[in-house]
């Protein structure tokens, strides 16, 4: 394609183009992994245990070896002998007292105990998928049936049933972040002191594609090639070349195409990417796993399940002194890549927000459980850290008698204080949180609530407010900084632009793109600074064999550590295009410059197009002259100087109709500070997701185990409720933009704003309506009324005091939640 000089203006940086890679989705012709399986390839099915903790002994495997199109059943001990590696950690934190991180081996299938339900047990690899399913139910398996502590609650519990025999309390780290004798000096000097108790409930990250894996060997290079669809495919092959395999990264390529979503929950290696892989070598076929809803739910990671009390501590003039926060953590029966660092460095770091506190100290403890393992999903820690506070705040001011807005305001940090160092060391740059603030109770109508909220009850329904802001680290801190901390892996990113000969160009980028729209942001990135056309541009990624090594995509980063990567490689090439084009202008390099896709003479009118000089730069262009050397084509690396900090306030409204129990969004208001946008109509987009996933934590989504089985109760959609479109409300958006000062877009990151504010926003929202009959905390807990539910009025009636307590079974049945029928 031959670049004619595209306009930035029409282009480039903050112009809303629309995704270009859309079309090739809404027609069909996205090439997922699933569309990658070629005629001949073998299919795996893989037994699952399912008890929750079981010994488990393979009796007898021949008579599934021996059913139709079967071509092998391997086990963990098949595993073992063959030398295969445990999966490994991206993080390795010392605990508090120094000792370090508990992290049981894992391997891809069990050995001699199942420690959750779904643990892989065996694999059946067979022609088809339907002959590897029914050879499954002839393998003969005792499984010696223990008890079990499925649920973080149990885990818990003092004397519960041990997932590992070397940690009878169950618990991997103990942890600790801020001053502990400057808060109890603040909680002591306090004239008001409120605490909270919280649950952050476990739920299921639904991309809508399942995971695939598909295993290639290659024996004439004994060279395996794995096509995932995963988030980070050079840290996916660098894992399982250094750890599970042993061999050199040169013989082991990880290729993610098309991918339906990733949240957090593809960003790993799974047991099935490992036995794919050793069954495509060991057999020297082709073999395909094709994830089904079922095996999602049962093995896919979970995400948040926390535990939390919280104190406030306040003065007189009920300005925030300090906060004292306990947190313990499920980690499901194994440590999964990421996931000591959720609860502990994503989440405790976030905790002050956008408020001024002069001391903040946080306890974690996480803690194994008889359940598959958890890790991030979007907004991983952050999410989970903004929702204890937010509750916190709203919590104070309904125990002070405040307005919940004017106590925020009353403690917020104001531009003037930046940069501001909160009380656990993060510097907050930029931002203008009250003017935030402001503006999304302008936009959401603060002063016409009151006739919404009489209106509403006019008609028998309970209308709530609820208000949550937020100030979260995106992106990432310096590498060095972050393996301080107990980061395996480093923080930077990287950014290959190659122009060809006709000016067109190739972008190779180590982030990956599942639903961010990188193939348009990024290259109106290199439209900014080059001028070249939009459609000139090509983006590739995901496949370590054609991509110079990165880190992916995940917490927020590709515009803020991918972006400058990107301009680092975009400068380079127009440095060395410049001495190409004085070559040919007969100029001196330093009088070149590139404006529109152009190089002039600077004061002239004398120049020429950039497909002209790129054709000269494969050509003949004074090659061997004062270091000119052939080719455009140069990498760019990027290390973060720090985390970047986006702000936010949501605002949401919520209807409970008395009469029903439903519970309905009405209205959401999100006003952002995300820094520099590159495309505005991708950055809306984004943050949509986001609430969505918010409202649907809050409102919706709930994954639940049974106490005493271990059993998954919501195991499909039948019983794990996912937002529709006809569950949500119209999300109004708005941003005021300040320039990051961390990094050289001036971006924050934009990915998962929705999923910090929305579950906090729409729990005070809920809360507040339930105030109008009398219902307190103390009544009603978020998400676990009796059964881990969300909201859902119904299963809590008698706590809410609709009736004594035993008594709320003919309410469930005649399904009227109201006072002897009438609005309390």
């Amino acid at each position: 394609m031959k670049c004619t000089g595209g306009s930035m203006a029409t282009q480039g940086i903050g112009v809303s183009v629309p995704r270009r890679e859309d079309r090739r989705f809404i027609t069909g012709q996205g090439r997922y992994v699933g569309d990658l399986v070629t005629p001949g390839t073998l299919h795996a099915f893989i037994l699952r245990s399912p008890y929750a903790h079981a010994g488990i002994t393979i009796e007898d495997i021949g008579e599934a070896q021996r059913q139709p199109g079967v071509v092998a059943v391997l086990t963990g001990a098949d595993m073992v002998a063959d030398g295969l590696g445990v999966l490994p950690l991206q993080w390795d934190i010392q605990s508090t007292d120094g000792a370090t991180l508990w992290k049981p081996p894992m391997f891809a299938m069990a050995t001699d105990t199942a420690r959750f339900v779904g643990h892989p047990v065996a694999v059946v690899i067979a022609e088809s998928d339907a002959n590897a399913r029914d050879a499954a139910e002839r393998i003969v398996v005792d499984f010696d049936e223990r008890p079990a502590a499925a649920t973080l609650e149990t885990a818990m519990q003092p004397g519960a049933p041990s997932v590992w025999g070397g940690r009878p309390d169950n618990t991997s780290l103990h942890w600790t972040n801020g001053d502990e004798a400057a808060t109890q000096a603040a909680f002591d000097s306090a004239a008001n002191v409120v605490a909270l108790d919280l649950v952050n409930h476990r739920i299921a990250p639904m991309a809508i594609e399942p995971r695939v894996s598909v295993a290639r060997y290659d024996a004439g290079r004994d060279h395996l090639t794995l096509v995932s669809s995963c988030q980070l495919p050079h840290e996916v092959q660098r894992m399982m070349a250094k750890d599970v395999f042993q061999v050199p990264e040169t013989r082991l390529d990880v290729i993610a195409p098309d991918v339906g979503g990733g949240f957090g929950m593809k960003s790993y290696i799974y047991p099935e990417d490992v036995i794919t892989l050793w069954a495509a070598r060991r057999l020297g076929r082709d073999v395909a796993w094709v994830g089904d809803r079922t095996e999602a739910f049962l093995g896919d990671s979970g995400a948040r399940d926390h535990i939390t009390s919280a104190e406030l501590a306040l003065d007189s003039e009920h300005r925030f002194l300090a906060m004292r926060v306990g947190i313990t953590a499920n980690m499901g029966a194994y440590l999964s890549q990421h996931a000591a660092a959720v609860p502990t460095i994503y989440c405790t770091f976030v905790l002050p927000g956008p408020y001024r506190f002069d001391a903040t100290f946080v306890d974690v403890r996480t803690v194994f459980s008889h359940s598959a393992p958890l890790d991030a999903y979007r907004g991983a820690g952050r999410s989970e850290a903004v929702y204890v506070t937010e509750r916190l705040i709203d919590h104070a001011a309904r125990s002070l008698a405040i307005d919940p807005v004017e106590l925020r305001r009353h403690n917020l940090v104001t531009p003037e204080e930046l940069p501001y160092m909160t009380a656990l060391g993060s510097r907050l740059d930029s931002g203008d949180a009250p003017a935030l603030l402001a503006r999304a109770l302008e936009r959401s109508d603060q002063d016409g609530f009151a006739v919404r909220r009489d209106a509403a009850r006019n008609e028998g329904k309970l209308l709530g407010r609820g208000l949550a802001m937020y100030a979260a680290n995106c992106g990432g801190c310096s590498s060095e900084n972050a393996r301080s901390v107990g980061a395996q892996v480093g923080s930077w990113e990287s950014a290959r632009l190659q122009i060809h000969p006709s000016g067109a160009a190739t972008l190779f980028v180590g982030s990956h793109n599942h639903g961010q729209g990188h193939e348009t942001s990024f290259a109106q990135l290199v439209v900014e600074k080059t001028g070249l056309d939009l459609d000139a541009i090509e983006v590739v990624f995901g496949d370590t064999s054609k991509v110079q090594r990165g880190m992916g995509t995940f917490a927020s980063r590709s515009a803020v550590i991918c972006g400058p990567a990107i301009g680092v490689a975009t400068e380079r090439v127009i440095e060395k295009a410049k001495r190409i084009a004085a070559h040919l202008l007969e100029a001196s390099d330093g009088d070149i410059e590139l404006v529109d896709g152009r190089f002039k003479i600077v004061g002239t009118d004398r120049s020429v197009p950039f497909a002209e000089v790129a054709q000269a730069a494969y050509t003949y262009a004074g090659f061997g002259e004062d270091g000119r050397e052939p080719g455009l084509d140069e990498t760019g690396f990027y290390d973060p100087e720090d985390f970047t900090y986006p702000f936010g306030a949501h605002i949401a409204e919520v209807e409970i109709d008395a009469a029903t129990g439903s519970t309905r969004l009405a209205r959401y208001v999100a006003l952002d500070d995300i820094g520099v946008e590159i495309n505005p109509l991708i950055v809306e987009g984004q943050i949509h997701g986001g609430v969505v996933q918010g409202v649907g934590q809050a409102l919706m989504e709930a994954m639940l185990y049974d106490n005493e089985s271990g059993q998954l109760v919501t195991g499909s959609f039948m019983d794990y409720e996912m937002p529709r479109a006809d569950g949500l409300c119209a999300i109004e958006s708005e941003r005021i933009a300040s320039r990051c000062t961390t990094n050289p877009l001036g971006a924050k990151g934009a990915g998962e704003a929705g999923t910090f504010a929305a579950p906090a926003a729409v729990t005070n929202a809920v809360l507040d309506a339930m105030a109008m009959a009398g219902v307190t905390h103390k009544d009603i807990q978020m998400f676990q009324p009796y059964d881990d539910y969300p909201f859902v009025p119904m299963m809590a009636i008698e706590d809410w005091g609709f009736c004594k307590k035993g008594e709320g079974g003919r309410f469930v049945e005649e399904r009227d939640l109201s006072f002897n029928g009438d609005f309390p």
